[in-house]
């Protein structure tokens, strides 16, 4: 029985221990894979802002059927959250 037992722990700490292996592998060649992407696929320029006219809050006035559209979707959100 004392046998069996040292061999079940021998088989445990391998099992263990190639897990673990397997482990540091991993994050090991993730981080050699993301260091090379980094270095040879840098970050894109960020996308240009939109100017300030584009996005203008005084297009003019807005038309009554939108209006009406916008307060019917405002009082159909509160009725849900109450």
């Amino acid at each position: 029985m004392n046998e069996l037992m040292a061999r079940g722990l021998d088989l445990t700490l391998m099992g263990i221990g190639v897990v673990y292996a397997f482990l540091i592998l991993l994050v090991v060649a993730t981080t050699v894979m993301s260091r090379l992407i980094n270095r040879f696929l840098p970050d894109a320029p960020p996308p240009a802002t939109a100017t300030s006219s584009s996005l203008s809050a005084d297009s003019g006035p807005v038309p009554p059927h939108m209006l009406a559209v916008l307060q019917d979707a405002v009082r159909q959100h509160r009725a849900r959250q109450s």
